[in-house]
């Protein structure tokens, strides 16, 4: 362990736990996250106000749940005054910087973290932190599952299972949480630090709530700020963005890669083989990555991290292979609906940026007829014009169909428009022809038309259901 200069090691730092009892903590956003974040300060001993500036019917319950449980909690708006006199203010990640109550506390200089951190401080397992714009939550999932192949006691937490907080009332906390840390839950961190460290990629994402990229990156950069030398790190040796940001940074580095061998990590090499180089023990996992049940080569890159986070943690050989072999892939990422008249039908409606949209493209040999559209975030889209050799034709929907429209009306593809997602589907079987794919990767958020990706996505699905239940010819899955 190394001295932090106040007698105190590294870790005895990183896990310092501030006296919250009869300190009084105001949590912003009640969502899951929050939730669980006023439950964990109230049993830590502070007087907790929870609020929330929408009335929906979930906020509404998640406040009567709280106060049943003796915690002041409303719906529908934010006390500014309560909360300017509290010590300490919990943020949800879904509060931007930009609202009225971020401001304002900004503003009193009000000492605020994340719902991340709160629960660090209370956490007494060991953390996998996956972070990086996307494939966190099938990385995430995988590493989970590889970890209990292994007979590991772990969990799930932070934007997929169980939010942090929940993990940290436990009595019987487990040995291992892997935690998918997006740039939101790391913006206002003190001293969360991971044991293992998990760097995926990075492309532009979310410019409607940052400034510009190089924001959004240092938020992501956050994840090395804590680190010390009994750090160990799983960076993506094929982007060189991450490489850059990961620069000098204190701990073991290991690298994973798709374009060939690495010194020290896990590579995708000529014979298609996953293998693992590590010092003392070099192995191949999966001899064939059509063996893995998921789509694209950034699974690939996905699978290789999470298997060599999986093989720092301590996991064999022959329980990588096992979990590997047995995982499924997650709904909503690349996931095949069905297939009538020569055509299948994909939804990847998580992809809710640029960068998605391309790499979903990448996966498929097929000509794709590209479903685009949802509420615009910033992005360019005429950027995906270079993954385009195989687009038929777009169709563009929601909010952000007459950027779309503009940015690839002179593109190599014909972009037409259609209003609903019932007509979207139906232009889209009207395009399609035999062989080809129809592709929904909107990389766009959701919020125009449904509440979630999810709920877009499932919506999708049933729409192509029933098409292929008309159709009879079968292939719904």
């Amino acid at each position: 362990m190394n001295d932090t200069g106040d007698g105190t090691t590294s870790e005895e730092h990183a896990r310092s736990r501030p006296r919250l009892e009869g300190s009084r903590v105001a949590v912003i956003g009640i969502g899951a996250s929050g939730e669980a974040a006023a439950k964990l300060a109230a049993a830590r001993g502070a007087a907790v106000y929870a609020s929330d500036v929408s009335a929906g019917e979930a906020q509404r319950e998640a406040a009567e749940r709280l106060r049943s449980g003796g915690i002041d909690a409303e719906a529908g708006q934010h006390d500014i005054d309560r909360i300017l006199a509290c010590e300490l203010a919990v943020v949800s990640p879904g509060v931007p910087p930009s609202a009225q109550v971020r401001r304002e506390m900004r503003d009193a200089d009000l000492r605020t973290v994340t719902e991340a951190e709160l629960a660090y401080w209370y956490l007494d397992s060991s953390l996998v932190g996956i972070t990086g714009t996307n494939g966190k939550t099938t990385t995430t999932a995988l590493c989970g599952h590889l970890l209990r192949e292994a007979g590991v006691d772990a969990v799930t937490g932070g934007n997929i299972g169980r939010p942090l907080s929940e993990i940290a009332l436990l009595d019987d906390q487990p040995d291992w949480v892997v935690v998918e840390l997006s740039s939101f839950q790391l913006a206002d961190i003190e001293s969360l630090r991971t044991d293992v460290g998990v760097f995926l990629n990075l492309a532009p994402d979310h410019l409607d709530r940052y400034r510009d990229v190089d924001q959004y990156y240092s938020d992501k950069q956050r994840i090395f700020e804590n680190a010390t030398e009994e750090s160990r790190w799983v960076l993506n040796a094929d982007d060189r963005d991450v490489l850059d940001l990961a620069r000098n940074v204190r701990g073991d580095v290991h690298h994973v890669s798709v374009e060939g061998p690495v010194e020290q990590g896990a590579y995708l090499g000529d014979d298609g083989a996953l293998h693992l180089r590590l010092p003392g023990r070099e192995e191949r996992w999966v001899s064939d990555v059509d063996e893995l049940h998921l789509i694209g080569l950034h699974n690939v890159q996905n699978a290789l991290s999470a298997g060599l986070a999986a093989a720092l943690v301590g996991c064999g050989r022959e329980d990588l292979v096992r979990g590997l072999e047995s995982f499924e892939p997650l709904p909503h990422r690349l996931q095949l609906v069905g297939e009538y008249g020569g055509v299948r039908w994909v939804n990847d409606s998580k992809a809710t940026n640029a960068s998605a949209t391309r790499v979903a493209l990448r996966s498929f040999d097929e000509p794709v007829v590209l479903l685009l559209g949802g509420r615009h975030k910033g992005q360019d889209y005429g950027d995906l014009e270079q993954d385009f050799d195989g687009v038929r034709g777009v169709i563009a929907f929601g909010e952000a169909a007459p950027q779309i429209v503009g940015e690839l009306r002179d593109g190599p593809a014909p972009v037409r428009v259609a209003s609903g997602l019932e007509n979207v589907v139906d232009r889209a079987a009207e395009m399609a022809e035999s062989g080809d794919v129809v592709l929904f990767s909107p990389a766009c958020s959701s919020y125009d038309m449904f509440p979630s990706y999810e709920v877009r996505g499932e919506r999708f699905m049933e729409l192509v259901r029933d098409r292929i239940a008309a159709h009879g010819d079968g292939g719904a899955r």
